[in-house]
């Protein structure tokens, strides 16, 4: 049975008309401003349905299982520029998973319901500057008084963190095992003591705003927890099979459409008498980079078939991203080369992706983080000699 049918097809129609109309002819623009208008660019995707496609119609979703999510992940990189993009799917596939499965209704109404209209925008706050894809080392503490948490310490690395209205934040709730004692808290980001300190200025995704923000005693009330006190770590980690797979099937065709340009690119540009593209090397290296993209393809397909079937995917998911981040490493680097100086220049499309695709061997856990979950999962990892 096709992973894909009809109506994956209209929705993937509706995605491309609004990427062509509301994000490419500005990517230019945004690049060089190092920001894109958030809150505008969602609510046109939340006006035509696409920012809860997988969310309970309950909430305003529209109820379709996570393969709509998948082609949503590969349509969006298509995109122009790559930041719009990502501030997409940390809204749709990395804040909001564990609001929409553990949240209060209370809570779902006050903040899923608006994300999915796309009248807020939302944001991912786990990484930290002393704490990357170790996540259970985040220092960010909550203590309660009274019927609130007070706040502390702060998140790094936060896309759309200039312009996000609130934060899914996993914060420690207690002293108790760096696994047991973190729990998801949403943090309005209007709330006195928050410091939205810089926007950084990053090699790649530059039209995506990414900040460093701080915590100073921020109180919110205890029910803005998301489910319960303590289980963060491990909703967390569930989140991050979604935002795993929506990260390596949105490399799939942002590699794709590299190779696309570098086929281009080779066939037109005469060197020695003869186009680029009829030297072996070039054609044989671009056919073998086309293999290991689909192969991929076929890794995020499967991986999602068994999601929608309910089961475990983290071993797959993982594979997956592990998979992406190699590619999105490889096929750039082969394309800028073939480019030549013009592959080297910041006003190039490639050049841009070069540098857009290179986060993903680093967000939502490095390719080493991948390789130490997959040998925890299949037993590889060296048994530790106890002491005498």
């Amino acid at each position: 049975m096709p992973i894909f049918t009809e109506q994956h097809e209209l929705v993937r129609t509706t995605l491309r008309k609004l990427i062509q109309t509301e994000i490419d002819p500005y990517a230019d623009e945004w690049e060089r401003e190092g920001i894109f208008p958030a809150h505008r660019v969602f609510k046109k995707f939340g006006d035509a349905g696409l920012l809860g496609l997988t969310k309970p119609e309950q909430w305003g979703g529209s109820g379709l299982d996570h393969s709509y999510s998948v082609l949503m992940a590969e349509e969006l990189g298509r995109c122009k520029a790559g930041g719009p993009a990502m501030a997409i799917g940390v809204h749709t596939d990395m804040c909001t998973p564990a609001l929409t499965r553990f949240g209060s209704d209370e809570l779902r109404e006050e903040f899923l319901r608006p994300s999915i209209a796309g009248d807020l925008v939302g944001c991912l706050g786990v990484s930290e500057p002393g704490a990357g894809s170790d996540v259970a080392s985040i220092k960010t503490y909550a203590r309660k008084d009274g019927d609130d948490y007070v706040i502390n310490g702060g998140k790094m690395w936060i896309t759309s963190g200039m312009q996000a209205d609130w934060m899914c934040a996993l914060v420690n709730t207690s002293d108790d095992h760096p696994h047991r004692n973190k729990s998801l808290v949403i943090i309005p980001l209007d709330a006195k003591g928050v410091e939205r300190a810089r926007k950084l200025d990053k090699m790649g995704m530059r039209s995506s705003d990414t900040a460093q923000i701080f915590f100073d005693d921020v109180r919110v009330p205890q029910r803005y927890r998301i489910g319960d006190e303590g289980a963060g770590f491990m909703y967390q980690m569930m989140q991050f099979q979604e935002e795993r797979l929506w990260g390596a099937a949105n490399v799939v065709t942002a590699l794709e459409t590299c190779i696309a340009q570098t086929i281009e690119y080779t066939r037109s540009r005469i060197a020695f008498g003869r186009p680029l593209l009829d030297n072996q090397w070039i054609h044989f290296k671009l056919a073998e980079l086309t293999t290991e993209v689909e192969a991929l393809r076929a890794l995020v397909y499967r991986a999602t078939e068994k999601f929608v079937a309910g089961e475990n995917v983290t071993r797959l998911a993982t594979m997956a991203k592990l998979k992406a981040g190699r590619l999105a490493r490889e096929v750039p680097d082969w394309c800028v080369q073939f480019h030549g100086g013009m592959g080297y220049m910041f006003e190039t499309q490639i050049n841009r992706m070069y540098r857009d695709l290179r986060l993903v061997a680093i967000g939502a856990g490095a390719d080493e983080v991948m390789l130490s979950i997959l040998c925890k999962i299949d037993g590889t990892l060296p048994q530790r000699k106890k002491k005498a």
